[in-house]
């Protein structure tokens, strides 16, 4: 099983540098993917953390906004688009403002997770 904190390390330098006021969102969503496959591989790819688990990725970048997740097959999103429409942003961007967070349980991000990550 790997550690969270050793997972987080190869996108350290980013969160540093990046915006303070939506860290704790980032590192939620940080924390539940390490949470649903240990064993994860965090890599920087197109200058943002990249969550890797066999041949799928998603990507996770920390703007003005909030958090934006990249990489999710289109229809593999476990239902959480239908859910919230509001914050899909173009084709293939989730953008979650720090202030939408709240109205998003830990159950509906993994669920996502699962959905892109997932081989299945």
């Amino acid at each position: 099983m790997a550690d969270p904190e050793t997972a987080f390390g190869a996108a350290r330098d980013y969160i540093e540098r990046s915006y303070g006021p939506h860290r704790a969102l980032f590192d939620r969503v940080h924390a539940l993917i390490v949470t649903a496959y240990p064993d994860v591989v965090v890599v920087m790819s197109y200058q943002l953390p990249t969550y890797r688990v066999g041949r799928r990725r998603l990507y996770l970048g920390i703007w003005k906004h909030g958090i934006s997740l990249y990489g999710w097959p289109q229809g593999r999103d476990g239902g959480f688009i239908a859910r919230h429409p509001e914050l899909l942003s173009g084709k293939a961007t989730i953008r979650i403002r720090t202030e939408d967070a709240a109205g998003i349980s830990d159950d509906e991000l993994t669920s996502l997770i699962h959905a892109t990550l997932g081989e299945g």
